[in-house]
């Protein structure tokens, strides 16, 4: 009598393996459970040509190079659905880098799932040499299967931007660093000290245009270096404009707004802390975060010997809080205020009739000897 169309799936005898035994294999739609198929695949992102490598199922799974091709969002569209549609559950990766998310996007958008490795998180032998883009797809695929990689975080569109534009505004903050370098170098070679302690205020700027020079050239390429500090402190400026202009329409403005009760937190900390760590969530504990930010203490310990040291620093660079010192403004609270007063003192005292007290105006108010004066 032959089953229905609804009836349940039920055990039946087959004879498979090498010595001919009859074994109980799930029948369910007309194909054996034990025919399920998975895979893994990698790919070796680059600007005009992706590498992929697909790894099936288990550990004796076979591990094959696909092929190279075009790395334009059409060509890869044609051939992610094609490797989907000769299995049942398909697996991607490739590596965070240059080319961005725009594929990991691509990927989830056709419904597939997709992970960006952690570049420096990929387990490698001290003893391989050899790099090329196949070998890279082919081991991105293997440790894919195993387990092995570590994930990114990905952001939304929204959030990519937000961090893109801070961090140009920490680029344009190393130039100006760099060309006022410049000028300093340029003053002690020709013997030139400013009497004061602090630099770069207005009164400092008025010292260089007083400096006189033998030659020239001297002169004139003191006005360049000059010149170059004003037009990039200028880039400085206009880049936490948009940062100020933008924050308040981003999903992450509550989070930058309890960050700035915080002592000494000003709205670029706030905003680069937002932006490079994200959703604060995804961490399973502190620990863990402060292993993201490098705040953990490194250790080389074995048997009864213990040794720790200072902390690792290992984690993301842009996050270095010493390297953002120039952002930190040490605030005067009233004495005897507890620790809520204390932060809703520096809530209501970072913000103004007009929002919160930019560093731009802050600058101008130091440039002016308003903070940080350097009158006698």
């Amino acid at each position: 009598m032959s089953a229905s169309v609804g009836e349940v799936a039920r055990p039946t005898l087959r004879v498979r393996g090498l010595l001919g035994r009859a074994e109980p294999i799930l029948i369910t739609g007309g194909r054996a459970v034990a025919d399920y198929r998975r895979a893994f695949v990698g790919i070796d992102v680059a600007k005009l040509r992706n590498a992929i490598a697909i790894a099936d199922a288990g550990r004796e799974g076979e591990v094959r190079f696909f092929g190279e091709v075009d790395a334009s969002d059409t060509s890869m569209r044609r051939v992610i659905q094609r490797i989907a549609a000769k299995f049942d559950r398909v697996h991607f990766c490739y590596e965070a880098g240059p080319t961005g998310y725009g594929l990991y996007r691509l990927i989830r958008s056709l419904g597939y799932e997709c992970m960006v490795v952690a570049p420096s998180l990929i387990p490698r032998k001290p003893g391989d040499r050899v790099k090329t883009n196949r070998r890279d797809a082919l081991a991105l695929a293997r440790l894919l299967r195993a387990g092995e990689l570590t994930a990114v975080w990905v952001p939304d569109e929204g959030h990519e931007a937000m961090r893109d534009i801070v961090r140009a505004r920490a680029a344009a903050v190393e130039t100006l660093r760099v060309h006022r370098q410049h000028v300093s170098a340029f003053m002690l070679k020709h013997g030139r000290i400013y009497p004061r302690k602090k630099g770069w205020t207005m009164r400092y700027l008025r010292w260089l245009q007083e400096q006189p020079f033998d030659h020239p050239a001297h002169q004139i390429a003191l006005q360049e270096m000059v010149e170059a500090v004003r037009v990039s402190k200028e880039r400085v400026e206009r880049l936490e404009r948009v940062i100020e202009e933008f924050v308040p329409a981003w999903s992450l403005a509550p989070v930058v707004r309890a960050l700035q009760t915080l002592r000494g937190v000003e709205l670029i900390v706030a905003v680069t802390f937002a932006t490079e760590v994200g959703d604060v969530q995804r961490f399973e504990s502190p620990r863990q975060l402060m292993g993201y930010l490098g705040l953990v203490p490194g250790e080389r310990s074995t048997g009864e010997t213990v040794r720790r040291g200072g902390i690792t620093k290992a984690g993301n660079e842009r996050l270095d809080l010493s390297a953002s010192a120039e952002d930190w403004q040490d605030e005067a609270i009233p004495t005897g205020t507890s620790t809520t007063e204390g932060a809703r003192h520096r809530m209501e005292g970072s913000n103004t009739a007009d929002g919160p007290l930019s560093n731009v105006e802050r600058t101008r108010q130091e440039d002016n000897g308003g903070l940080h004066s350097d009158r006698p």
